[in-house]
């Protein structure tokens, strides 16, 4: 008899019944939201400002259908757009006192309608992308080049700078397209300065070379430093997108590398391209300026020669600190900043700074000891101190930034000051809007091909391979349960390849079953008896499975791994539809044939369409 033992039958319903709730919050739809997050760089999104939007609603009455927080954002959802309007404008008076100087973006959202007891759990709806929620795709070259010229130009201020301070002469350091030549009067002078450019700048190459009177040194940047340079360059461009797309209140934006140099923005439900490109080439700046006054009392004019900026404290309140007009350092002067610990093993973050940067800090340091320095994120020409911090001692290029920091918030701290302007330039080289009405109609389209291939497939396997084929139709429909599981518990971007790779698992998934089935009525022509068909059938099959879903894994994997954007989102639907075709077409299909025919000792015939035997005419 052909029986399951009892582990896998509790697998076999434990995953369906796994596969049911989280399939269950797609079908529920959206309903209307109020989605807040941070436009300002130093502003976070927390717990608190969670325990504040409740307080605001709570003083105004207003009830709402659920308070959902994640890493960006917080999104409050609502039974109908008459409460959503009406907690979007208290939500917006209260947290953005001043209009012309709002910390926080509150604006209109759709989320899903999924019950409580769903969300608790983290059953979340799969969520759609462009094509078939509408908004707005963006893809920027990032111009490498330049930022390696840029690279190469603060490397030759950091020459001059090294042998300045290392009382070596030089005739003149130069910058000839990717090579710097630093030219001296004599060998020695040369042998020296190698020396000193070796142990100081080791990511450059270095050739020596002689021209009439001059002694020359040749440098450019090593291929794995130009490699690292660029990378960094991109992700720092990525973050400071990410940073920026937050203001426009996007609920699931997508901000991604494609290749080595470009960088794909979608931004789903955003109609206005004109906001989005003006948000996205938006720039931020650093400085660096003396303080002349630690807290100014509210309501008190900036003392003379002075500008009063906030600075944000760890338990939310706001201070107005008075810094010098004069500017001390701009950001263009930062090369890096890095989350570390000072010597009492506190967090702090380390700076480096070009020389021409460290000169004049080292200046500004000897000067001013004991007094306090502030550092300045300047967005939409709104400063704001990130740092207010006293100094200890001289330094140059190099120090740390100390102060009442908790490792989370000097990590924060490191990315604002390396993401406070892009890293490399960026051109606009694709733009394309999507309407809500076109990616309701791909919906409709999409649902409609698989709905009608799914019904094509279950009327062909039920009239042709009869009890048989509507388990192979129950198998099925298991595949498409786990399917849309897996893709809502990780949070993948449904787009139309996507909904095109489940229409081709769905055939292929079928394949598997078509194999058992031939199997099984290949051991009934060949006299076995039906019982030890079912199990010859199905163990005969599996190796044939195997070999073609391996195969066909591989060619999904590849497609992931050096696809981008859509091929992507083609690749991870159909590498997990086929890691549930196996398991639905075999251990499920299996598992319901044992259900019906296995716990029969006399099995006389199966429902499995009709059987030639050698030498048995058929009409």
């Amino acid at each position: 008899m052909n029986r399951y033992p009892l582990w896998k039958n509790i697998l076999i319903v434990v995953a369906l019944l796994f596969g049911l709730v989280y399939t269950l919050p797609n079908f529920y739809g959206d309903v209307p939201a109020v989605q807040v997050t941070s436009v300002k760089a130093t502003v976070k999104v927390d717990a608190k400002l969670q325990a504040r939007i409740e307080d605001i609603l709570n003083n105004d009455n207003i009830k709402d259908n659920g308070i959902f927080a994640d890493s960006n954002s917080i999104r409050v959802r609502f039974t109908d757009t008459d409460t959503q309007l009406k907690a979007k404008d208290a939500i917006e008076k209260a947290l953005n006192p001043d209009p012309n100087d709002a910390s926080y973006s509150v604006a209109l959202n759709l989320i899903s309608a999924s019950p409580r007891w769903l969300t608790a759990i983290h059953a979340l709806p799969m969520n759609l992308g462009l094509d078939l929620r509408g908004g707005v795709h963006f893809l920027l070259q990032v111009d490498m080049k330049s930022a390696i010229k840029r690279r190469l130009d603060t490397t030759v201020s950091d020459l001059r700078g090294l042998m300045r301070d290392k009382n070596i002469r030089y005739s003149s350091v130069s910058r000839d397209h990717d090579t710097i030549t630093a030219t001296f009067r004599d060998a020695a002078t040369r042998d020296k300065a190698h020396t000193a450019i070796a142990d100081g700048q080791p990511d450059l190459v270095l050739r020596d070379a002689e021209s009439g009177q001059d002694y020359k040194i040749l440098a450019s940047l090593k291929p794995k430093a130009i490699k690292t340079y660029e990378e960094q360059a991109l992700k720092q461009n990525i973050i400071t997108l990410q940073k920026r797309i937050n203001e426009i209140g996007v609920g699931e934006p997508i901000v991604q590398q494609q290749g080595s140099d470009r960088i794909v923005v979608e931004l789903p439900g955003v109609q206005d391209v004109a906001q989005a490109k003006d948000i996205i080439g938006r720039t931020a700046t650093l400085e660096v300026r003396m303080v002349a006054q630690a807290e100014v009392p509210p309501g008190e004019p900036a003392p003379l020669g002075t500008d009063l900026v906030p600075e944000r404290r760890r338990d939310g309140s706001i201070r107005m600190v008075a810094v010098k007009k004069h500017v001390v350092l701009t950001g263009d002067r930062f090369n890096g900043a890095q989350a570390t610990f000072d010597e009492n093993h506190q967090p702090a973050v380390a700076v480096q700074l070009d020389s021409a940067g460290g000169r004049i800090m080292r200046e500004v340091t000897r000067e001013n000891l004991h007094k306090m320095m502030a550092i300045l994120l300047i967005e939409k020409g709104r400063p704001e101190a990130i740092s207010v911090a006293t100094i200890q001692g001289e330094f140059g290029n190099r120090f740390q930034i100390t102060g009442m920091f908790t490792p989370e918030e000097t990590t924060t701290l490191a990315i604002l000051i390396r993401s406070g302007a892009i890293a490399a330039p960026m051109d606009f080289i694709e733009e394309r809007v999507i309407g809500p009405s076109l990616g309701a109609e791909n919906i409709k389209k999409g649902f409609d091909s698989t709905l009608g291939g799914f019904i094509v497939i279950g009327c062909f396997m039920f009239l042709y391979y009869m009890l048989f084929g509507l388990v192979s139709v129950l198998s099925l429909s298991a595949n498409l349960l786990f399917l849309v599981a897996l893709l809502s518990v990780l949070q993948a971007t449904l787009t139309l390849p996507g909904i095109a790779a489940i229409a081709l698992t769905l055939g292929m998934a079928i394949d598997s079953n078509v194999l058992i089935n031939e199997r099984v009525r290949e051991e009934l022509r060949g006299g076995t008896t039906p019982q030890a068909a079912i199990t010859a059938g199905y163990e005969r099959a599996w190796a044939t499975i195997v070999d073609s879903n391996v195969t066909t894994l591989i060619v999904g994997l590849m497609l992931y791994t050096f696809g981008s954007g859509p091929v992507r989102g083609f690749a991870i639907v159909h590498v997990l539809g086929i890691l549930t075709s196996i398991f639905s077409s075999v251990v499920v299909s299996r598992g319901i044939i044992n259900f019906i025919y296995g716990r029969r000792k006399k099995l006389a015939a199966l429902s499995i369409g009709q059987v030639w035997k050698p030498g048995v005419e058929t009409k």
